[in-house]
């Protein structure tokens, strides 16, 4: 399963980034396609990018005086949630793969541990003070966008600036801000699992309230579950699978069903219950 989720995340990137072309001339794709959201965080200004962002998309128009609710925006939301709810955190998400490929790099590792795990709250703050308070009542500019994604940093900002001369004029200390903030996170990537996913992204936020409502589950029976905890040492969350199949940070990436000694775990769509 798990070469089987490095391939997926492998052609998720590649659709999600099809411009090709953008990356050699410098050029933000503009096509009809950008009218709508690919379901992980990829930025709308990379070269490459077909669609647009998510959290780019629910900022631009929460700043706009035309508008006061995104419905486009918080319906498609809604539909890749309880469609796919957090697997597409752990198998559709450029941004996440990336976070994937650093911690493969050989280094010591820490773990989510309790007292690191309250971090993750913290996306919850970020998605609504910078996504959507301060867009709407404060300043009207993509606050997350601006200040802190560094997805847009690793994905628009350096190819960009790699391709056109004239840019690398117009830096100022934002980028440097902001590619401070990439630094940090690769670093962080590579000693501990998805730090961003964990505790900063707020489309990750957004998804996770969907993990148990969501047609895409993983699944626990009771009856084979022998209590080995297996799945807890294997989850690099520290997420104890057999008891918490539907945690907020679970992002279904299938290392517990693997390592599940009675195949007690599985991951599947729901099974429509019958009338009797």
């Amino acid at each position: 399963m798990a070469r089987k989720r490095t391939i997926t995340q492998f052609f998720a990137t590649i659709i999600s980034n099809a411009n090709l072309k953008g990356f050699v001339e410098g050029k933000i794709y503009q096509g009809q396609a950008k009218n709508l959201c690919v379901p992980g965080l990829n930025c709308y200004s990379c070269p490459g990018a077909i669609g647009s962002c998510p959290i780019g998309s629910l900022q631009a128009v929460v700043n706009n005086p035309r508008y006061k609710v995104s419905y486009y925006v918080i319906g498609l939301l809604a539909l890749f949630g309880v469609l796919l709810g957090r697997f597409i955190c752990g198998w559709l998400c450029p941004f996440g793969w990336f976070q994937d490929l650093f911690n493969k790099i050989p280094s010591k590792k820490l773990e989510w541990t309790e007292k690191l795990r309250n971090l993750r709250f913290v996306k919850y703050f970020i998605l609504a003070i910078f996504v959507i308070i301060i867009p709407t009542f404060i300043v009207s500019t993509p606050t997350f966008c601006k200040y802190i994604c560094p997805a847009g940093t690793l994905e628009a900002s350096l190819p960009l600036l790699a391709t056109n001369p004239p840019l690398r004029a117009l830096i100022g200390l934002n980028f440097y801000w902001k590619l401070f903030l990439l630094v940090a996170l690769i670093g962080l990537s590579i000693i501990i699992y998805r730090p961003f996913c964990y505790s900063v992204c707020p489309l990750g936020a957004i998804y996770s309230v969907f993990n148990k409502v969501s047609f895409y589950q993983l699944r626990v029976d009771k009856e084979k579950c022998i209590s080995c905890q297996k799945c807890l040492k294997a989850c690099k969350f520290n997420i104890y699978a057999a008891y918490d199949t539907q945690s907020f940070e679970c992002i279904r990436c299938g290392d517990c069903v693997l390592i599940c000694p009675t195949d007690a775990l599985s991951m599947g769509l729901k099974k429509m219950k019958k009338d009797m």
